[in-house]
């Protein structure tokens, strides 16, 4: 299992994966990328300035933890912020999953090695931090989690699931670590 980033002698930033690593990562950001889809139809003008017309909260629970309310005691001002604000958000969150898939489409070679430029860093960066929300929006994660998972069985699925949520956070901590 990868031991997270680094940043090597030229002070570039480094990650070595084994091709199941690789893999998983793939297939975590194409499902948020197709979760998060594209923005509600409205007016084009509106949408061409990133201006939307939708001013409701996701019903899906990833999605309104990756979009949350600016405002949560002022629903007339979280409208017109989510307005104002979630085109850009959507695309912004998009273009770090983007990077990350392109990062991984590559041949990794023998090693699986990954070099990131400062650029590709802070996309991976987000997108880590994207997929930590969405998955441990999913699992529930709590305070409590570690307890609940003391108690899952091996072959519970969700066993699995909180062992890549933690890989997750190992990878956006060292990512952290080494800039």
């Amino acid at each position: 299992m990868s031991r997270g980033f680094r940043q090597d002698r030229q002070r570039r930033i480094t990650l070595q994966l084994a091709e199941e690593e690789a893999a998983i990562l793939r297939g975590l950001a194409e499902q948020l990328l197709e979760l998060m889809g594209r923005m509600p139809d409205g007016d084009p003008g509106l949408a061409e300035l990133g201006i939307s017309e939708n001013t409701e909260v996701p019903e899906d629970p990833v999605l309104a933890r990756l979009f949350p309310d600016g405002y949560q005691e002022d629903p007339a001002a979280a409208g017109e912020f989510r307005r104002y604000t979630e085109a850009s958000l959507r695309d912004g969150k998009r273009a770090a999953a983007e990077t990350m898939l392109k990062s991984l489409s590559g041949d990794l070679g023998v090693e699986g090695k990954i070099i990131l430029d400062a650029d590709e860093a802070q996309a991976w960066l987000r997108a880590l931090n994207d997929l930590r929300l969405a998955l441990g929006t999913r699992l529930e994660i709590s305070e409590d989690s570690y307890e609940r998972l003391a108690g899952l069985d091996w072959e519970d699925p969700r066993y699995a699931m909180f062992a890549i949520y933690d890989w997750l956070t190992l990878l956006q901590d060292t990512l952290v670590n080494s800039l």
